[in-house]
């Protein structure tokens, strides 16, 4: 059995608008590519055509992967759970470093759609592991490579 992997609602219709998009964009330009290739004759040498068949593979093997994410996805919507005010996956939650005074707005997303420059951080970070359950006033300590850390949660919202 397969663990569902969580993903919220934005990130699995990202992975569908890229699905779509590779198969119906992507996948015809590359056939048509390489039709057109081998029209050119004597493929051991023909450069245009082994470009498009590696780039084929590369495709089917994301088209793969999505099809795999979404099919093992449980997706959340945050917005219609009652967390009772507490953070959980999907919230979005601003906290404050203790020592430096620092604000940093983070929401806790799945696996697959965090990136930290965009403020969304996997579930499975430890900046999250600490978080969640937490409320409003809470102060974390958070284990982190250059020491301890500790956080007050600042607010918590559900969008």
């Amino acid at each position: 059995m397969v663990d569902k992997v969580p993903l919220t609602v934005v990130g699995a219709d990202k992975l569908r608008d890229e699905l779509k998009e590779l198969k119906s964009v992507v996948r015809p330009r590359i056939v048509k590519a390489i039709s057109e290739a081998r029209a050119h004759g004597d493929l051991k040498e023909n450069a245009e055509y082994h470009a498009a068949k590696e780039q084929q593979s590369f495709t089917e093997g994301r088209i793969s992967d999505i099809e795999g994410k979404l099919s093992n996805a449980q997706i959340i919507d945050v917005t219609t759970i009652d967390a009772g005010g507490k953070v959980i996956f999907g919230a979005t939650v601003e906290i404050e470093d203790i020592d430096t005074e620092d604000v940093v707005t983070y929401q806790i997303v799945g696996v697959d759609e965090a990136e930290i420059k965009e403020g969304r951080i996997s579930v499975s970070s430890p900046i999250a592991r600490g978080l969640i359950g937490k409320e409003v006033e809470d102060v974390v300590t958070i284990k982190t490579p250059s020491g301890k850390k500790e956080y007050e949660i600042l607010s918590i919202q559900y969008i």
